[in-house]
């Protein structure tokens, strides 16, 4: 209720802020679900989880890259629960 007080109050921009942080995530769920077409192996969905935490903990140092930092950050998460997924399925 406080937080329909506040978007009311404050205008959509409080809204539009938090629906922003989304499109970190989703991004880099459509391109991971692009990857689960191309059949990758377990070592290179390894790969992808190490090169986007690579690619994030450069660019938050990096003063103009800083603001996409959760677009590796996305993908090396939705990777690893990709890399759940399919170790679970090898397990049946």
């Amino acid at each position: 209720m406080i937080l329909v007080i506040i978007i009311t109050v404050r205008g959509g921009s409080m809204l539009q802020r938090a629906l922003g942080s989304g499109w970190g995530v989703l991004i880099p769920g459509i391109i991971i679900a692009g990857l689960t077409f191309a059949d990758l192996s377990m070592s290179a969905w390894r790969g992808l989880i190490v090169l986007g935490l690579l690619l994030t903990s450069g660019m938050i140092w990096h003063k103009r890259l800083r603001h996409f930092v959760l677009l590796p950050s996305g993908i090396a998460l939705i990777g690893g629960i990709m890399l759940v997924m399919m170790n679970l399925k090898l397990m049946r």
